[in-house]
Formats: structure tokens, C-alpha cells, sequence
């Protein structure tokens, strides 16, 4: 049920992370990661499953939002997720590199 703003005592902007602030240049990610980083968590961090669940729900559509910023990488093994990664700056939409030397 909808509550009234006046019951809150602050209301900050609803701002999320940009790719280039939450993940380093030459590593790939894990959405499992990735929902970790998003709540200002270490990659590695140890929690529960539920918790997991609900973090995921943040940063799937994160990846979804962001994906013109991002690379992915299948997964390496069958019981292995896929990874996400920055998109290097001079790579076009077609995956292809921008270098006009070539």
C-alpha cells in the first residue's frame, strides 16, 4: 500500500552506480558480483541465499540498463555463470575496435 512522503524524514535522489564507477577496467564480473558491488559489498562477500536473491533483483536490470556500456563473456564451464565487463572505449556497437589506422 502507497504511503504518504510526509512520513519520511529524507528522500535523497534514487541514484545508481555508472559501470565505469563500479567495475575496473580490465576484470569481468559475475552478475552474482555485480550485485555484491552494487551494495557497496566486496565481490567475495559471504551472504545468505535470500539475501543473494534480492540483491540479484537490483542488478539484473542494472546489467540490462547498462549494457551498451558493458562486454560479456559466456561462461567458461558448464557450472560456471557468465561474466560482464566494461566495454574498452574505442569498441562500436558491433563489438568491432574504432581504429582508424586499420
Amino acid at each position: 500500500m502507497p504511503v504518504p512522503k510526509s512520513e519520511f524524514d529524507q528522500l535523497p535522489p534514487c541514484e545508481f552506480y555508472t559501470p565505469e564507477e563500479l567495475l575496473e577496467d580490465e576484470q569481468m564480473y559475475t552478475v552474482y558480483e555485480i550485485a555484491r558491488l552494487l551494495q557497496g559489498l566486496e565481490t567475495d562477500a559471504d551472504i545468505d541465499r535470500q539475501t543473494e536473491d534480492i540483491l540479484l533483483d537490483w542488478a539484473i536490470p542494472w546489467v540490462m540498463v547498462n549494457a551498451d556500456d558493458l562486454v560479456v563473456a559466456e561462461p567458461r564451464s558448464d557450472d560456471e555463470p557468465g561474466y560482464y565487463g566494461l566495454k574498452p572505449a574505442a569498441t562500436t556497437a558491433d563489438g568491432e575496435g574504432n581504429d582508424e589506422d586499420e
